[in-house]
This record gives C-alpha cells, sequence and structure tokens, in this order.
C-alpha cells in the first residue's frame, strides 16, 4: 500500500494532505523519515509514524455534516484561533478531518470524515462537484458583472472556472446572490465578488452536490445516511 494511502486510511487526514506531510519530512516508516513519493508499506508489519506518533489504519469509517456557525476555523490547529470545528463534533471517537474548508467567517455546510480516499476524491479537481453558497455582497451588481461571475474572473493570477450565479435579492445597499461552482480554490466566492467590485458581506455554503443542510440548524452536526455516503462515493 502506497504509504499516503496508508496515512489517509488511518484517519488522520486526506490523502492529499498525507503526501505534503512526507514531502515535509514529518513522516517516519520503521524510524526512517520517508521525504519523497513512491514508498510502500505493509500494514502488517511496519510501524508508520507522523510527527513521531504511530498511526494505524482505522476500520470504522465516519462521514458527518456539521453545519458550521461563523467564528470557526476548519483546520485542526490555529494558534490564532481558540474555535475549531472540532469542538462542535462531541461523543466520537474517530480523528476527524474537514474534506475542504470554509473560511472563519463563512458558515454553512461542513462535511467532516475519517475517510482520506474519500476526502482526495471530492476534493481533487478533476472531479466536478458543485458548491452552492449564498452570498450577500456589498452595493447592487450591474448585469454586465454578473455575467463576468459567470464567465470567469481573474483572481490569483487565473481565471475561474464558469459559475452559476443567480440574484436572490436586491437591497438598496446589497444584493444576494445564489452562486454555484464547482473549484475549491483558497477563499474563491470571496475573491471572485472582490473581483467585480462588490466584496462579501455575508457568505454561507448551503450545499454540496445534491447534499443540503436540511434544516441544520447552526452548530449542529449529524451522521451522513447510508444512501448520502453511497452518493458521495459514485459522483
Amino acid at each position: 500500500m502506497r504509504l499516503q494511502k496508508y496515512i489517509a486510511m488511518s484517519g488522520l487526514t486526506s490523502r492529499r494532505k498525507a503526501e505534503e506531510l512526507i514531502l515535509q519530512g514529518r513522516v517516519k516508516v520503521n524510524g526512517h523519515v520517508i521525504s519523497q513519493m513512491g514508498k510502500n508499506v505493509e500494514p502488517e508489519k511496519d510501524i508508520v509514524m507522523v510527527d513521531d506518533k504511530v498511526i494505524r489504519l482505522e476500520d470504522n469509517k465516519v462521514y458527518i455534516m456539521l453545519n458550521k456557525p461563523k467564528g470557526y476555523v476548519t483546520t485542526l490547529k490555529d494558534k490564532h484561533s481558540d474555535k475549531i470545528v472540532l469542538d462542535l463534533i462531541k461523543g466520537i471517537r474517530e480523528r476527524l478531518f474537514p474534506i475542504g474548508r470554509l473560511d472563519k467567517d463563512t458558515t454553512g455546510l461542513l462535511l467532516m470524515t475519517n475517510d482520506g480516499d474519500l476526502a482526495y476524491k471530492l476534493t481533487h479537481p478533476k472531479h466536478v462537484v458543485w458548491k452552492e453558497y449564498i452570498a450577500t455582497v456589498k452595493g447592487n451588481p450591474e448585469n454586465k458583472k454578473i455575467k463576468l461571475l459567470r464567465d470567469g474572473v481573474i483572481i490569483d493570477g487565473r481565471r475561474t472556472s464558469p459559475a452559476c450565479v443567480e440574484v436572490i435579492k436586491k437591497d438598496k445597499d446589497s444584493t444576494v446572490l445564489k452562486m454555484k461552482i464547482y473549484e475549491g480554490r483558497n477563499r474563491q466566492i470571496r475573491k471572485m465578488c472582490k473581483s467585480i467590485g462588490h466584496p462579501v458581506m455575508e457568505l454561507k455554503r448551503v450545499a454540496i452536490g445534491d447534499l443540503s443542510l436540511k434544516g441544520l440548524q447552526v452548530g449542529q452536526w449529524r451522521h451522513l445516511t447510508e444512501k448520502e455516503i453511497r452518493y458521495l462515493k459514485t459522483i
């Protein structure tokens, strides 16, 4: 088994993050630091350590949906924040990590699991997984600016992929937009709206693919159903 897959299947983190840990020299196999891709391990024989802590394969897979409140970070350790999303998940023995991220001020649907393979699949660019957001932006964007969002704007030196954008409501000083994207770039919705001169005031993710919050209250979480898990594994 590939080392990065072993780390992901231990429930420590996603496979992509596992690859980063290897390249950073934070992984040991049988006491030897591994800092390059390509290492295979035998789960029954080899001892794998991350940051000098032994990790083992996690048999019990857990899949959770959280309605993330504002003020919580999705990184599992953040020296600048005393609120992390794991604090909201009570009674779960397994080590969980988020699939993708929501920034501190963004609320809404966050999936958490210890299934590194699924996390890798859902966050890999080759898989088209639509994510739906409700964004309240400053001011009232003109139609040509809405078209820019749909067609793609330049952020961080690259054009965004086509997006679905619909005006839901207009007030004197703000506009509510429904936006659907399938990329997962850092703070993408916020950067897209800022690029057209209408920065985000409030942002909430309401759906990932066919999964929605379905009345889940802010700060609450639930296990995914078997049907939802099968759906995520087949998209």
